[in-house]
């Protein structure tokens, strides 16, 4: 490995140990978020719109923070007041005592991941020229989902400990970690980069034909809220071991995350025909199995899926966009994604209050059509 490429991987590194310990503080705080709204008092479509609105706030911020890294070379400066934002409204909620002051903290959470997060891809995709995009997004993904499988044990033991509130206080520690971590990894050179004209147009059309089938298929996916939400209302397991079913599904994200990034360096683009195979069966086991194994099996493929997102999903923005305007592609692509999470969440939690089996119809039928478009858009993309 040339001096170069050791330089990437020590930035990428570097960048994963402050997702992992940003991972741990807000993903802790996610799997208990939907029970926590539901003891102050929430209904589901108020816990569908927290999830979804606060998603879609978080994304469309993404839009503009992208085309502002590109423009003014300012990533560090972005990442750092996103990241203190993202990560210090979670223990925060600790104090609150209803459920609009909590929603709005989730809110705000949001926020700051999506203030941080394209400024972060468009570094880490600098790193990818070196060694692999693939590579350096399923790294990144193995060592952010690392904290978001020992966050939510941690919460579970908080939880069984002294409830909700100890849960989200515990969480104080290793968001002060992150943002430490995130300060040692500004001194990693290797990815600055020059303000650059950042436009909202001139991307392939294979970027826009790949948003299409990215949000289909992230509607028909059920946001972990409420699920959380579904599993507490119903009194399907103990309220400690929902965080327990969400460490699992972080833990099988890592995994999956960090194997197709590899294959995707050789694979390419088809790796995401996996995506539906994945995120179809997890809706019909959460919402309509019976018995821990079944929803330990939902909890598989759901995380599953959210590591073939979170790892293939960046990097095929990385090879259909060019590197002058990344982190407004990602900001873009991003945007779009968290919109039709947003509209799928609504729908949900809409549909959840009407009867399961209409929420279950509902995400069924939008991963059918992502499979089909998918099918399309990689016959077109070869074909051209």
């Amino acid at each position: 490995m040339s001096e170069t490429q050791q330089l990437a991987m020590r930035f990428v590194i570097g960048i994963g140990l402050v997702s992992l310990f940003a991972d741990f503080t807000y993903e802790g705080g996610r799997s208990i978020g939907g029970p926590f709204l539901a003891v102050l008092g929430a209904g589901p479509l108020l816990v569908g719109a927290v999830a979804g609105v606060g998603e879609f706030l978080g994304y469309l911020v993404r839009l503009f923070a992208g085309r502002l890294a590109d423009r003014t070379g300012r990533h560090w400066a972005l990442m750092y007041a996103g990241y203190a934002l993202n990560l210090l409204s979670v223990p925060a909620l600790a104090l609150t005592g209803a459920a609009w002051s909590a929603s709005a903290l989730i809110f705000l959470e949001r926020l700051g991941k999506g203030l941080r997060t394209p400024a972060r891809d468009a570094l880490l995709s600098r790193a990818g020229k070196e060694v692999g995009h693939g590579r350096v997004f399923g790294l990144h993904e193995l060592l952010d989902q690392l904290g978001a499988f020992l966050g939510p044990l941690a919460v579970a033991w908080l939880v069984a400990q002294g409830g909700y509130r100890l849960g989200f206080a515990g969480l104080l520690l290793p968001a002060l970690l992150a943002l430490l971590f995130l300060v040692r990894a500004r001194g990693l050179k290797q990815a600055e980069v020059p303000p650059q004209r950042g436009s909202w147009e001139g991307f392939p059309r294979a970027y826009y034909a790949y948003l299409t089938f990215a949000a289909l298929s992230v509607a028909g996916f059920a946001h972990f809220q409420l699920i959380a939400y579904h599993l507490e209302v119903t009194q399907r397991v103990p309220p400690a071991t929902i965080p327990l079913l969400f460490a699992l599904a972080m833990g099988a994200d890592a995994l999956v995350a960090y194997g197709v990034g590899h294959l995707y360096d050789r694979w390419g683009l088809r790796m995401l025909l996996a995506l539906p195979l994945l995120s179809l069966p997890s809706v019909p086991l959460f919402f309509l199995g019976q018995g821990l194994e079944v929803l330990g099996l939902a909890a598989i493929l759901w995380g599953g899926a959210m590591g073939l997102q979170e790892s293939l999903m960046r990097s095929a923005v990385a090879t259909l966009t060019p590197e002058a305007q990344r982190g407004t592609a990602y900001g873009l692509f991003d945007t779009a994604y968290g919109a039709a999470w947003m509209l799928g969440s609504l729908a949900m939690g809409f549909f959840y209050g009407v009867a399961l089996g209409y929420l279950v119809g509902f995400a069924v039928l939008l991963q059918m059509a992502s499979v089909i478009f998918g099918l399309r858009f990689y016959t077109a993309l070869r074909g051209g």
